[in-house]
């Protein structure tokens, strides 16, 4: 079973998902996180983005490998964010990420957290989930992790938002079958509980 949980920044999805596998004893996904270890491969070798992403062995779960390398922390620095964000945007290494991600999800039971995964990459998972909050609220979360003024990060966002939605190939959008759910002052538990339920739902159908 696949449950896919997409949203912008903030919305709390990294969260949501990680304390929604733990509960249901799923593997977790994090694509974001292939994307930046796609972006670390480019930046240390150099050469064709869309080829260093076809050809990286990259290993996700609790910690994040890449050619059996835990890049877990490297990933997170703002030349990867940046460059995640550019290749990100590219069909060819879309397509290479989106094959890796196909791949890991066509056996087990999965919680798998990105931007397309309910659209592109698992068009027919059991469960679809969007989660939403406030802009001032996803940029004050985002800005605790970074320790940074939520103010700044509200305007990174805003063009982040515009460009994950606008972009040709698999843009952030609500899927048809997708349940949306506000996250806005609402306790990750709150939210947890409340997915585990439209889980045992979508197994009993």
């Amino acid at each position: 079973m696949v449950v896919a949980i997409d949203g912008p920044a903030g919305a709390g999805k990294s969260t949501v998902a990680r304390k929604l596998a733990e509960a249901l004893g799923f593997r977790y996904l994090d694509s974001g996180a292939m994307y930046r270890a796609a972006a670390l491969a480019a930046l240390e070798q150099g050469g064709d983005p869309a080829e260093r992403a076809s050809a990286a062995r990259i290993e996700v779960g609790d910690r994040v490998l890449l050619e059996g390398r835990d890049v877990t922390d490297a990933i997170r620095t703002a030349d990867v964010t940046e460059t995640s964000s550019r290749i990100a945007a590219t069909p060819a290494v879309r397509a290479a990420m989106v094959a890796k991600q196909r791949e890991l999800l066509s056996e087990g039971d999965w919680v798998a957290e990105g931007r397309d995964i309910g659209t592109v990459v698992a068009p027919d998972a059991a469960l679809k989930i969007f989660l939403t909050a406030s802009p001032e609220q996803r940029a004050q979360r985002r800005a605790a992790e970074i320790g940074a003024d939520w103010r700044v990060v509200m305007r990174d966002q805003a063009l982040r938002d515009a460009q994950d939605s606008q972009r040709e190939h698999s843009p952030l959008r609500l899927a048809p079958d997708a349940i949306e759910l506000d996250t806005t002052d609402r306790p990750v538990e709150d939210v947890v509980s409340q997915v585990v339920g439209l889980v045992r739902d979508a197994r009993r159908r």
